[in-house]
């Protein structure tokens, strides 16, 4: 397969993950208003743990959902930055 397809499957693939990320962040926002059935946190985590860190803080940052929790605010951001950090690496190392 050429560098280039992996690139953009790669491409499509983190833009998934991080719609959905953010996506799930802007449900449990709306049920929060609602009071209706909310989204475990454990899942907001895995979403952004694979590799939807900027869906996560986007969706932390633009509806200011989970900003309270000492947690959201210091691991959401770090997940993000350990992800670019390892696809950098993975970039650097595909294109070498």
């Amino acid at each position: 397969m050429e560098k280039e397809t992996i690139l953009l499957i790669a491409i499509a693939v983190l833009a998934v993950l991080n719609t959905v990320s953010f996506g799930l962040m802007a449900y449990d926002k709306q049920c929060a208003r609602l009071k209706k059935w909310r989204v475990p946190e454990k899942t907001l985590f895995l979403a952004t743990a694979c590799f939807g860190g900027l869906g996560g803080v986007l969706g932390m940052t633009v509806m200011r959902h989970k900003t309270k929790h000492w947690y959201f605010r210091l691991f959401f951001p770090l997940l993000l930055v350990l992800q670019l950090a390892l696809l950098v690496w993975g970039y650097l190392a595909l294109f070498r």
